[in-house]
């Protein structure tokens, strides 16, 4: 189960990876378990994108019950 606060990092990978904090704690939690991944551009720049994994928890995540 994700937190409130990793939910929310989630959602901000799918919409704005850009505004995403490579810091945060909830990426950590994220990344650990497999919903997101982080690369590095050949600027040296990370970017950090949801991978299948997270697609899916986010699409089973919205749906209605």
């Amino acid at each position: 189960m994700l937190s409130p606060h990793e939910f929310a990092t989630l959602l901000l990978v799918k919409d704005a990876p850009q505004q995403v904090e490579m810091e945060r704690e909830e990426l950590d939690a994220l990344l650990e378990r497999q919903l997101v991944l982080l690369e590095r551009l050949a600027s040296g720049a990370h970017h950090v994108r949801l991978t299948d994994i997270g697609h899916h928890a986010l699409k089973a995540m919205r749906r209605p019950n």
